[in-house]
């Protein structure tokens, strides 16, 4: 399937949640990213902050256990620059003023930034992903050219509301990412 459809039959989906099944899913896959990743030993994960008007997985119930069980990680959000299509990043803690951008994403207004190379771990949005890990976005490749300045070793996961993957994104290209997991709300999917 192509991403630009993929996208677009995602998107209509993804509209027709009801807020209750919206917040049911993203604990669901609150509970799984925990039981299946040991973050304790991790310094630094970066983690998108949801778009309430996308529908998109609600990642406060992770940053609220984040902080509440593992106060010494890191926690660092994104910063769009819609200018040059790029992603900054800068520390949440719980006295972290946001604000929402035009998009309607919710950014720190003031924080301390943390580079690309201290990243442990990141979660990464999807509309969609499929079977060999490939990931349909919002089409701008913010998450793509992010990921690709990271550590070789840093951890990419996919959080999707839906549970089961496409069999293939056709139109793949050499600078989109390939995750190495995604989380569901009933399971987890490992890429290698």
């Amino acid at each position: 399937m192509q991403k630009a459809t993929l996208r677009q039959e995602m998107l209509l989906k993804r509209q027709s949640y009801l807020p209750a099944e919206i917040t049911a899913r993203s604990q669901q896959i609150c509970q799984q990213f925990f039981k299946n990743f040991p973050v304790s030993g991790l310094r630094t994960i970066h983690v998108f902050l949801p778009i309430a008007s996308k529908n998109e997985v609600n990642t406060w119930f992770i940053i609220q256990h984040l902080q509440a069980n593992f106060p010494d990680i890191k926690i660092a959000v994104p910063v769009t620059d819609g200018a040059n299509q790029t992603l900054s990043h800068g520390l949440l803690t719980p006295e972290t003023d946001l604000q929402s951008n035009k998009w309607g994403i919710p950014e720190p207004v003031k924080a301390t930034g943390v580079t690309e190379s201290l990243m442990d771990l990141v979660l990464v949005p999807l509309l969609a992903f499929d079977e060999k890990g490939h990931r349909v976005g919002y089409g701008k490749g913010y998450y793509d050219r992010f990921l690709n300045l990271c550590r070789p070793d840093t951890i990419s996961v996919g959080l999707s509301l839906e549970e089961l993957p496409v069999p293939l994104i056709q139109d793949i290209h050499e600078g989109d990412h390939t995750l190495q997991f995604v989380v569901t709300p009933a399971t987890i999917y490992f890429f290698t």
